[in-house]
């Protein structure tokens, strides 16, 4: 994946991410937890799944900036 397309993609995961998880975060702060949740998303889906496509590293990307925002709100106590 280009690194124009992983933040492209992070950047609307961060955006979808912290709107399904109720966090009113900054654009920097947007923008590095959809990336590293399209790292981590990335990873899960390739090991679960075959190759389905964009879609499922759009889906991939938004469940691993979930999950980035979970341990964030659990763990640094906001």
């Amino acid at each position: 994946m280009s690194i124009l397309l992983l933040v492209i993609i992070g950047t609307a995961a961060g955006y979808i991410a912290t709107q399904v998880m109720d966090m009113n975060i900054g654009l920097p702060q947007t923008i590095a937890v959809g990336v590293i949740g399209a790292l981590i998303g990335g990873w899960l889906i390739r090991f679960l799944l075959s190759m389905m496509g964009a879609v499922a590293g759009l889906v991939g990307a938004v469940f691993g900036a979930i999950l980035l925002l979970w341990l964030y709100k659990r763990y640094m106590g906001r």
